[in-house]
Parts: structure tokens; sequence; C-alpha cells
């Protein structure tokens, strides 16, 4: 991966082992837990037909079938350690490579989540997908909201569902079944770091590295859009279909 990365540094024209001359697009969703990314990033799949990348399933997969990276990703999880930034911009570019001719939008979930992670990732676009098009998709609410949310999200106990849900009203994602998942049946349960003290020490961690990773957006160029998302899912997703003008 570093080699990667330098050979994009010091030579512009590097197109890597393949290239991929179809204009694509993604979108980056930058927001704290919380949020409603995965919300809105279900109805971008079923609604306009888009594709999510998620690092954490990618990580997952890699895992089960024991690929070298995978194998990697494995020994850090199990030492304790952070999946560094290499391997997660190794696995993510892997995917790309494998995926060539997408001419859908495809969301990013969870990368990138450092300034690292974010260079080496349009260093590698620049490189092997020149006409690919970045948009970065802000979500604003505030400390209050997201507090009240996360401490009333419930998630599936099933580790190939995790399907979410809330006891709020407003949110439209409460169950059918009280404790039930819609989907698998399985029993749903609270996260431990669902609380009060814990949730305002993840949003302390998260905005430390949100400045961070928006200012270095701005410097390369990527679009920014602002979307207020403290109001009902339907009108966040109007909002979000306007502002991207899709």
């Amino acid at each position: 991966m570093k080699d990667f990365y330098l050979q994009v540094e010091l030579n512009p024209g590097f197109k890597g082992m393949t290239e991929s001359r179809q204009q694509q697009d993604i979108v980056i969703f930058i927001a704290p837990p919380g949020a409603g990314k995965g919300s809105i990033s279900q109805k971008c799949i079923k609604e306009l037909g888009w594709e999510q990348l998620s690092t954490g399933n990618l990580c997952r997969k890699n895992i089960e079938k024991g690929s070298e990276l995978g194998q990697k990703i494995d020994f850090a999880i199990k030492s304790g350690r952070l999946v560094s930034d290499d391997l997660i911009v190794a696995m993510v570019r892997e995917w790309f490579h494998e995926n060539p001719d997408r001419d859908r939008t495809v969301i990013l979930d969870g990368f990138p989540r450092t300034v690292p992670q974010a260079m080496a990732f349009k260093a590698m676009l620049t490189a092997e997908f020149p006409l690919t098009r970045v948009r970065v998709v802000q979500l604003k609410v505030s400390d209050e909201e997201l507090i009240r949310r996360l401490t009333s999200r419930l998630t599936c106990s099933n580790k190939d569902c995790q399907q979410v849900y809330s006891l709020l009203e407003s949110s439209g994602m409460i169950p059918k079944v009280d404790l039930e998942c819609d989907i698998c049946k399985s029993k749903l349960t609270q996260r431990s770091d669902d609380n009060i003290t814990t949730v305002r020490d993840r949003l302390s961690n998260y905005y430390r590295h949100e400045e961070d990773l928006l200012n270095y957006y701005s410097s390369v160029g990527w679009s920014i859009i602002q979307v207020n998302v403290e109001s009902s899912l339907d009108k966040v997703f109007d909002q979000f279909k306007s502002k991207l003008d899709v």
C-alpha cells in the first residue's frame, strides 16, 4: 500500500494495474453516530438504485474468505488493535478494481474515517479512476437530538442481520413486535455504549476528526453539501434529493 501511494505521489501519470474510464459518482456521508446515515443510505439503495460500500462488511468478507488482506485484518482485530489505514485503503482499492464498470452512485459507509485515509483514497482516485465525481454530504443535527436517538436505539442480535430500530415514535423505525426483528425475528437489544455518558464521549471523539476531514475535503475541491436531519426521514430524504439534484 505504501509503495503504491509513493508511486502516485511521485508519478502523477501512474494508472495502477487497471483503469476505469467510466464516469462514476461517489457520495461520502460525514455525520456523528445517530445522525441517520444508515437510514438515508437504505432509502438511496431502495429508491435510487445506489450501491453501498461498507468497510465493516468488507472486513468481515475478507476475513471469511481468508484472503491475504483478511488474514492481516483478522490478526489486527484479534490483537486488540485498530485496523490500520493502509489495510483499509488497500481493501477499498481492491473492491473498486473488482467492480470497475459501475454506472451507479456508490455510497461510502464508514470510510474515510481519518485524513490519512482520505488522502490515500484521493490519490487512488486521481491515479486510477480520474473520471470519478465525489460529493460529501454533511448531516447536521444537535447533540441533544443525537443523545435522544442513540439512547432509544435497538439493534438486531443476529450478527448476519444487524437491522437497527428505534423506540421513538417520530423515527418511523419502531419494530412491529416488541423487541423482535421484523426481518429475521431475532431478539432486539440495546448496545452497551448507547447510554448518555458513553454517547457524549463518542460525540466528543467524533468531532475531533470531523473538522479535520471537512477541511481536507474543502482543500481538494470536493463538494460539501449540508443536510439538516432533525425532521422525519421522508422530509430529510426529500431535502437530500433536492440538494444533490437526484
